[in-house]
């Protein structure tokens, strides 16, 4: 098997490791993608997982080989069509060509990139919560010299992070752009140097892990939802985190009371 799942306390690392092909997904290991996603969000012990590739490469996206070779066919365009009913709801997952990124997952996921994330494999980092990336490592939608389009997410998610006037630079081109210039525009949350960023994701991680989970993942939630609400019922679905006030706030603010995190210091919060 090509992905390979394990746990590190509280976080889940899913990792591609078919280097070879740098790890372009074909689709038997995009169906091992969603389901260890699907598992992950359903695992009451995980709270923060970790997407990245083995050292040298995120994924060079969907293995144009088995595209060749299979000639894809209807059963496969069946598969993952999406049609009016489709809501991002995850009590009828829905796979997407590279995977898990149909998910809305309940819970944080941080890519931790090195080497290329192009094609597909951009819109699996774009999917994700967060980016740590490698200075060598870089982005670009590569399929655009194959007649290849964006149907994994990547037209969606890529103005919504680095907004519209620099993301149709990148889809139009499909030129390479450097961990650098993915950092400015807000396409990767942190640069580390090379061969650290799955220890880089994993500090990162145990650090939002640390956190009271109800609370992140309201704020989380509702930071997502808000896309497709105007102001007035984004403000009224927000506010409904209200009753993790109660639950979590609470102790919260009474630790605080007591002393902790004064002056910054947040190592015992």
């Amino acid at each position: 098997m090509t992905i390979r799942v394990q746990k590190d306390g509280a976080v889940t690392i899913v990792k591609i490791d078919r280097l070879e092909a740098r790890n372009a997904v074909n689709p038997e290991m995009a169906d091992a993608l969603f389901r260890a996603f699907v598992e992950f969000d359903r695992d009451k012990d995980a709270r923060v997982a970790i997407l990245t590739g083995v050292t040298g490469a995120f994924c060079a996206g969907f293995d144009l080989k088995a595209t060749a070779a299979r000639n894809l066919g209807n059963n496969w365009f069946a598969e993952h069509d999406l049609d009016a009913s489709f809501d991002g709801e995850n009590e009828r997952p829905r796979k997407g060509p590279m995977g898990p990124t149909r998910l809305t997952l309940s819970k944080p996921v941080i890519a931790a990139i090195s080497g290329p994330a192009v094609a597909g494999g951009m819109e699996l980092a774009l999917w994700c919560d967060m980016r740590v990336m490698e200075r060598s490592a870089f982005m670009g939608v590569y399929c655009r010299r194959w007649g290849v389009p964006l149907i994994d997410g990547g037209t969606v998610r890529l103005p919504r992070i680095v907004g519209h006037g620099r993301a149709m630079d990148l889809i139009l081109t499909g030129r390479k752009v450097e961990a650098e210039e993915c950092l400015s525009i807000g396409l990767a949350s942190r640069l580390c140097d090379d061969g650290s960023a799955l220890e880089a994701a994993l500090e990162l991680a145990n650090e939002i892990a640390r956190f009271p989970q109800g609370c992140m993942k309201a704020d989380r939630m509702s930071a997502i939802r808000q896309w497709s609400l105007d102001t007035e019922p984004a403000l009224a679905r927000e506010w409904k985190s209200a009753a993790i006030l109660e639950k979590e706030g609470v102790a919260g603010a009474a630790r605080f009371s007591a002393g902790k995190g004064r002056g910054g210091d947040f190592g015992e919060i």
